[in-house]
């Protein structure tokens, strides 16, 4: 049953017409209020709501002022067993039921907007498994490496800050993949100088057979594809928290692997395919931002259609999922 339990501190003096607003909402269960709580002046409210309805719920509770002079916290229930619950969600149309939980979306796209210094570490060791992956033509390296990089996260969260004109999101993610690629291609470049000093690298890769190198090296209209469809599968499962669809768009992007074929080519000055690992690793970056903003532009435009026509049906009401002017 897709749920979510919303715990509410309210001063004394709103909290008359936030249970005024929750108790009317037909999509509001297991209303709970308990007076003089034990916070600063303030009386604590709990109910459950179908997460469709959440967004506008949460929208409505905000536009009181409730996160400003209180505060408002957001979980999930993990299971419930109600008859009432079980009547109320068979009466609903299926976008008061299923719709995304936006809020939890962009939680989750902030929380990993963060760039500690794990961030750039985890970015510099893929890149040096990419880098001996590439001198040793192993593909599974390749995707080991694949799935060490973190840069999703930070791609997503540019792409949110570009949907919410969040200027310093953008910037702080540019710049952070800016460094991160920077070091990482450094970091390759040092390792693989190393390695061709050493004679450490494939008698094939010495030769000139190299099919991983020229594979990630390759920009042409299927690695575009491929990114096209990543960042929307990788916005979606993100939407809908489907941990192992992410984890095979991580495995499908080339951003890491074009990083450490870049500093693998120079050190072997092969500048022809340093330029288009270079290329493919911009190219990459680029489409799976542009590819990001549209698909949280079009999933939201989705739902919100889908409210209206469930609403129209019912005979009106609150949509409930996205409504113009809210910020969902």
């Amino acid at each position: 049953m897709d749920l979510v339990h919303v715990r509410l501190v309210t001063p004394p003096a709103l909290t008359g017409r936030v249970v005024d607003l929750l108790s009317a909402d037909e999509c509001v269960l297991n209303l709970l209020l308990v007076r003089d709580a034990h916070v600063p002046d303030g009386d604590a409210l709990e109910c459950d709501v179908l997460r469709g309805a959440a967004n506008d719920v949460l929208a409505r509770l905000r536009a009181l002022g409730v996160d400003r002079a209180g505060s408002i916290a957001v979980g999930t229930v993990e299971m419930m067993f109600s008859r009432d619950a079980e009547r109320v969600v068979a009466a609903q149309p299926h976008a008061r039921v299923d719709a995304p939980l936006w809020v939890a979306l962009e939680a989750r796209i902030r929380a990993g907007g963060t760039y500690p210094p794990s961030f750039y570490l985890f970015l510099v060791i893929a890149a040096l498994i990419g880098s001996v992956g590439i001198m040793t033509n192993s593909q599974i390296l390749i995707v080991a490496a694949m799935v060490v990089g973190p840069e999703y996260n930070a791609l997503t969260s540019v792409a949110l800050g570009i949907d919410r004109r969040l200027r310093h999101r953008v910037r702080d993610g540019t710049v952070a993949l800016s460094v991160g690629f920077a070091l990482a291609i450094v970091a390759a470049l040092g390792f693989s100088a190393l390695a061709r000093r050493a004679g450490f690298q494939s008698a094939t890769f010495e030769l000139g057979l190299r099919p991983v190198s020229h594979l990630i090296g390759t920009p042409d209209f299927f690695s575009v594809s491929v990114a096209v469809l990543a960042g929307v599968v990788g916005i979606v499962s993100l939407t809908e928290a489907r941990g192992s669809a992410l984890l095979g768009v991580f495995i499908s992007v080339t951003t890491i692997p074009a990083a450490s074929g870049v500093g693998v080519a120079i050190a072997f000055d092969d500048w022809d395919q340093a330029r288009s690992s270079l290329l493919q690793l911009l190219l990459n970056v680029v489409v799976l931002v542009v590819v990001g903003v549209l698909t949280l532009r079009l999933q939201r435009r989705l739902w919100r259609l889908a409210a209206r026509r469930g609403a129209a049906r019912r005979g009106g009401g609150r949509p409930g999922v996205g409504r113009p002017g809210h910020k969902d």
